[in-house]
């Protein structure tokens, strides 16, 4: 269990700005691309990585700019990569808060923008992010290693069921708490201003 838990961690990636197209896609495109690229991120081969409802609530919900005569330019897509990976644990109001600065700056319709300037954002990120692999991996094992010193005075059967659910507690924690922080830093950021 730890050892493919392990190198599924290790296989981690990030789609390189590089793959994104650079011409402007229609929907259905930046839906096909969207599958392709996170298919690999997916619990049951049948779950959706994005649909156009979820892009249109994106919009609406002022997560995701609108699309320059129905199509999505590299940095939508960009956009729609973190709200793909923020919206597994923060609400949408907490992923607008975070992402509307960018989306401000980037999309603003009467400042020109450097088309690099969110891709080399999206990169740096990325980068760290990807980085931190090993660190991961040492910390889950760490947490294996406890939950499976636990439990000792356990029948083998019932002891090896209570310390898969002690390794799930252990790593739910971490969650847990990074959460919270995370939505404590999201409240002290600046709240959106709503356009009328």
């Amino acid at each position: 269990l730890l050892n493919s838990i392990l190198e599924s961690v290790g296989r981690i990636d990030y789609i390189h700005p590089v793959d994104i197209p650079n011409i402007d896609l229609y929907m259905d495109q930046v839906t096909t691309f969207m599958e392709e690229q996170l298919s690999s991120t997916k619990r049951y081969e049948d779950d959706k990585i994005l649909t156009k409802t979820m892009i249109n609530n994106y919009a609406k919900n002022n997560l995701l700019p609108p699309p320059n005569k129905k199509k999505y330019s590299k940095e939508h897509l960009l956009v729609l990569i973190f709200v793909y990976y923020f919206k597994n644990l923060l609400s949408i109001k907490d992923i607008e808060i975070l992402l509307k600065p960018l989306t401000d700056k980037y999309f603003a319709v009467d400042s020109e923008f450097d088309m690099e300037s969110i891709s080399d954002l999206y990169e740096e990120v990325c980068s760290m992010e990807k980085s931190r692999i090993g660190e991961l991996q040492d910390s889950i094992r760490k947490a294996y290693e406890t939950a499976e010193h636990s439990f000792v005075c356990v029948d083998d059967e019932e002891r090896e069921q209570l310390q898969k659910f002690a390794f799930i507690c252990n790593l739910s924690f971490d969650v847990y708490v990074k959460k919270q922080l995370i939505e404590k830093m999201v409240d002290e950021l600046p709240k959106p201003n709503k356009k009328k």
